[in-house]
């Protein structure tokens, strides 16, 4: 009976060992769970992949939903919590950071949204604006919290108040999945497709 619960005892630290392995994906030398709580939903993460700018690699970026989504309209589409969790992987000033989200936004959202988002996009570039810059390995984090709104995280600390608008975490989640999306290959990526 021993021998017997010897090897089970060995199985199971195996397979644990191997869940745990299982457990995260790297990019880039970053490495994001593949699935995640967000206050109480079990999360999983749709896709992940590097941002370039020219051939420099600038952040990471990981989108957790509720279950999985091939195409941008099954993204905005899916119900409960959602995330999207960008690691740093150079310096940049956080200023121009929100900028270029901004520029997103607006190369990307309906024009028929437009007015109702420049509220949320001057809160979000003065948030960017007063951490002066992100270095390689800060992290922020884009959550929609139903009931909550869109809280914006940056290197552990929620900025400000949540967006209470369910347009503007769909416009920012457009600076990636949108028709003019920050990087096409960075695109398919969240959306789970092979490189």
């Amino acid at each position: 009976m021993t021998l017997v619960k010897q090897c089970l005892a060995g199985t199971m630290a195996l397979l644990l060992a191997f869940g745990a392995a299982a457990a995260t994906v790297e990019m880039a030398g970053v490495k994001m769970e593949d699935h995640l709580d967000l206050r109480g939903s079990k999360l999983v993460l749709n896709g992940a992949g590097v941002r370039y700018k020219a051939v420099f690699k600038v952040y990471t970026a990981g989108l957790y939903l509720g279950q999985k989504a091939g195409t941008p309209e099954e993204v905005l589409a899916v119900t409960g919590p959602k995330r999207m969790q960008i690691t740093m992987l150079r310096e940049i000033d956080s200023n121009e950071l929100g900028k270029l989200f901004t520029r997103g936004v607006q190369d990307n959202a309906p024009k028929t949204e437009m007015s109702k988002l420049i509220p949320g996009l001057i809160k979000m570039g003065q948030i960017f604006a007063d951490q002066k810059k992100l270095v390689a390995g800060d992290v922020f984090m884009i959550d929609w919290i139903p009931g909550t709104g869109t809280v914006i995280t940056v290197k552990g600390v929620p900025q400000g108040e949540p967006f209470k608008e369910p347009e503007f975490f769909n416009a920012l989640l457009r600076i990636w999945l949108g028709p003019v999306p920050a990087d096409w290959k960075l695109k398919d990526a969240l959306l789970g497709k092979p490189a």
